[in-house]
């Protein structure tokens, strides 16, 4: 085992993270993280927790009160029917559900269709339970959706499962209903299981809606739904998730992958998530509000400052801008064989100070993009969007 995982790559967000810790002021657009803080429910729940002495082991898959409160919200938010709080166990953030979920499901050599672009952790949690990532592609002229008949094409004897992850890391696309309930076809005709990222769940635009596909007819018993507490209550840090399983095979595999990592997740953390959900409920719209303007502030400056050399629809979901890259942007710098959005990440950030992910890292149909996240201060965004046009008006693209 441990010389399989030197097989096992790291994101490439691993090296964006270190050449950001070598530039001076920077522009943090390429984290994953909004700039809010956990509401105050969150830390005054914590606070007690400690001075309660909430400082001991706890039940393996979360304290009773938690569990009792993700099941009322599972059935009343998403539609999911939870009939006991023993279907669910809270985890230390969506990686470590995804992580005992894959442990739980996967053999060696089966195979999981993923997206592409996609969140590198998933492809990775894949590969280290010896089964194989299966990409498919993402459409931007689809709206960052799939071509449905191309993803049932993909399917293949040694496909075990879908995983899907709507509002979707990197691009923000959002799958709709009709897209859930003919995947949801495809997976109970075919005898597969369905993982469903639910992260962002509580991200959505415009007139985008969020559907969990374990709350559609017979769904529940194939999908393992994974949320997280990060981004609906700005908890990224305090590492709190949920999944829930209905199949008892599976559950105790899981509990046997969660009791082996974890013993328990953090007992004050844990309070702090039954803070969350006791409280109001209105900082979940709030945020939503301001990650919208943010995000329409960040596109109007794209077009504004980009010189043409970035560009893209906004997204529907999520708070990330997936950019197309102009191909002839300093095409005569980039190697043959060279990756186009690593060389526009690497100068965005020596040159301008801004953070940045390249679409590569997130799978082979990503090259060509790159990602930003807009879930930062105005102030930073605006910052960004300022060195960028500095960077774009002395290096503009070629006269056609």
């Amino acid at each position: 085992m441990g010389k399989f995982l030197d097989s096992v790559p790291f994101s490439g967000i691993i090296r964006i993270r270190d050449m950001m810790y070598s530039v001076t002021d920077p522009f943090r657009l390429d984290q994953g993280d909004v700039s809010f803080d956990a509401p105050d429910t969150v830390k005054r729940a914590m606070h007690r927790a400690i001075d309660d002495n909430h400082s001991h082991y706890l039940q393996t898959t979360g304290v009773p009160r938690l569990l009792a409160l993700l099941a009322q919200k599972m059935k009343d938010v998403n539609g999911i029917p939870v009939e006991s709080t023993d279907e669910l166990m809270v985890t230390t953030g969506g990686i470590h559900a995804l992580f005992i979920a894959c442990q739980a499901l996967l053999e060696p050599g089966d195979e999981v269709i993923i997206p592409d672009p996609t969140w590198p952790p998933c492809a990775g949690n894949i590969t280290l339970s010896h089964a194989v990532p299966i990409p498919c592609p993402l459409h931007e002229h689809l709206g960052w959706r799939y071509d449905l008949t191309e993803l049932e094409a993909t399917i293949t004897p040694r496909t075990r499962a879908i995983y899907i992850n709507s509002p979707h890391n990197p691009t923000g696309g959002v799958l709709s209903r009709d897209d859930i309930g003919r995947i949801a076809d495809l997976v109970r005709d075919r005898g597969l299981w369905l993982i469903s990222d639910e992260a962002y769940e509580d991200v959505v635009f415009d007139e985008a809606e969020h559907v969990s596909p374990a709350s559609l007819p017979g769904m529940y018993e194939r999908t393992i739904p994974i949320y997280t507490f990060s981004k609906t209550y700005a908890m990224t840090g305090l590492r709190l998730a949920y999944v829930a399983v209905r199949d008892a095979q599976l559950r105790e595999r899981m509990k046997k992958a969660l009791f082996y990592t974890a013993s328990n997740v953090a007992s004050v953390v844990q309070y702090g998530g039954i803070g969350a959900l006791e409280g109001s409920q209105t900082c979940i719209r709030e945020f939503r509000d301001e990650l919208q303007a943010r995000r329409d502030l960040f596109y109007a400056g794209i077009s504004e400052h980009a010189g043409g050399v970035l560009s893209g629809a906004r997204p529907k979901g999520a708070f990330y801008a997936f950019l197309r890259i102009e191909p002839g942007w300093r095409s005569q710098d980039v190697p043959a064989g060279g990756s186009l959005s690593w060389a526009m990440a690497e100068y965005l950030i020596s040159e301008g100070r801004i953070g940045c992910v390249p679409g590569v890292d997130f799978g082979a149909h990503g090259e060509g993009y790159i990602r930003f996240c807009f879930a930062r201060e105005r102030r930073e965004l605006n910052g960004a969007l300022e060195s960028m046009h500095r960077l774009f008006a002395s290096r503009p693209l070629p006269a056609r």
